[in-house]
């Protein structure tokens, strides 16, 4: 029997390591499958796990590759792993060494796009609510972008050619790139807290998804967001779409149509004008015209022909009036004068002093009140009769019926 080699757990895991490190396949291997137990760790490195429906396999991420993600991974998701296979000989085991991670059926970078998109509208940053109104007239347009691009050069002719009164202050910064983010906002917040202009456009031209990423980094969506200064974003061509446009107070399908927004055109504000003063004008003859028709009726009437004569007419009217008021007054008082006349020879009939007059008297007992019958008077009692001429305080002493 031949004699066994025996190897040290060190050696054997040496040697299964120079196995796998020696397979080219294994070296540049690219894994599909599902995201599981997906942890970030303190020191920047991932660790996850990838599996099928049978199996799972071990894999890390370290800070230097998992920096270049532009997604955010998270377990159940499913994905592609580029990388190598090896052992570990710590452990004695092997796991798939990853340097690209890229999501199953889409783009890394679509998937930040929509990952970031989702974050910042559940925080209410695309909130209609947020949008500031732009400047009618805007005095000073502060442009943010490539100071070198073509996206500056068609801003400044758009808006020069639209509303030439308006001053256009170019803030530089590099629009593509990892220093790009930073600059941008930095201009956005140079331009609000030295208050340089009315309004902020920021865009760049078109180009892929990977030259248009800095309009769609967290950090210039939230400096829009926070602009006290209305912004327009103004990116790529009509297709491209940005978390920068979500945020912006407006959204401008290309540079120059984000000059377009931000601009009134003169032209058509001038026509705007020149109608407005014709309407004024005409209207003003109109006004003109109808205080000249009420001028010479004033004039053709007589008083102002003949003002004395005009006095004088009326002084004949009032002399008129002042005789019906008299007649009227005299037949009042002629009326009033009868009824008074009759009225006191209605009330001289019915005055006790006639029935005093006649040789009546009136009986009262000594409680004042009037005796109409001889059952109302008691014997002994005392009485007072009042006559035309005077009173007569009686006793009764007695009492006979009729």
């Amino acid at each position: 029997m031949e004699q066994q080699t025996v190897l040290s757990v060190t050696e054997l895991n040496g040697r299964v390591k120079s196995l796998l490190d020696g397979d080219g396949l294994l070296q540049n291997v690219s894994v599909r499958g599902e995201l599981s137990n997906y942890k970030i760790y303190p020191s920047g490195h991932h660790y996850f796990t990838l599996k099928d429906a049978e199996s799972s396999l071990r894999c890390v991420m370290f800070r230097s590759s998992a920096a270049r993600l532009r997604f955010r991974p998270e377990s159940g998701m499913g994905a592609t792993a580029f990388g190598r296979v090896t052992v570990y000989p710590r452990d004695g085991a092997y796991q798939l060494y990853c340097t690209v991670l890229l999501p199953e059926g889409m783009g890394d970078l679509y998937v930040a796009f929509e990952q970031l998109k989702k974050k910042l509208a559940s925080e209410g940053l695309f909130d209609p609510a947020h949008k500031k109104p732009l400047p009618r007239y805007p005095r000073r347009i502060a442009v943010v972008t490539s100071g070198a691009g073509a996206a500056v050069r068609d801003i400044i002719r758009v808006a020069g050619k639209r509303w030439p009164m308006a001053k256009i202050i170019v803030l530089p910064v590099r629009v593509q790139g990892v220093e790009a983010p930073p600059e941008i906002v930095g201009a956005l917040r140079y331009a609000n807290r030295w208050r340089v202009a009315d309004l902020i456009i920021t865009g760049r031209g078109g180009g892929s998804i990977e030259d248009l990423w800095a309009f769609n980094d967290e950090r210039v969506a939230r400096a829009i967001y926070e602009s006290a200064l209305p912004v327009i974003s103004a990116v790529g061509h009509e297709p491209d779409v940005t978390i920068a446009d979500y945020v912006a107070d407006r959204r401008a399908a290309t540079p120059s149509n984000g000059a377009e927004i931000a601009t009134p055109d003169a032209a058509e504000l001038r026509e705007a004008l020149r109608s407005a003063d014709a309407r004024c004008a005409h209207a003003l003859r109109r006004q003109l015209e109808f205080y000249r028709r009420r001028l010479e009726e004033l004039r053709s009437r007589r008083v102002m022909e003949s003002p004395l004569g005009y006095i004088e007419m009326k002084r004949m009217e009032l002399d008129l009036l002042r005789a019906r008021l008299l007649r009227r007054q005299e037949l009042v008082l002629a009326q009033r004068r009868q009824r008074f006349a009759h009225l006191s020879a209605a009330l001289d009939a019915l005055s006790p002093l006639k029935v005093f007059a006649r040789g009546y008297a009136v009986a009262e007992n000594s409680a004042g009140r009037l005796l109409r019958s001889v059952n109302e008077a008691c014997p002994g009692e005392r009485i007072h009769v009042r006559f035309r001429d005077g009173a007569l305080d009686c006793t009764v002493d007695g009492v006979s019926a009729s």
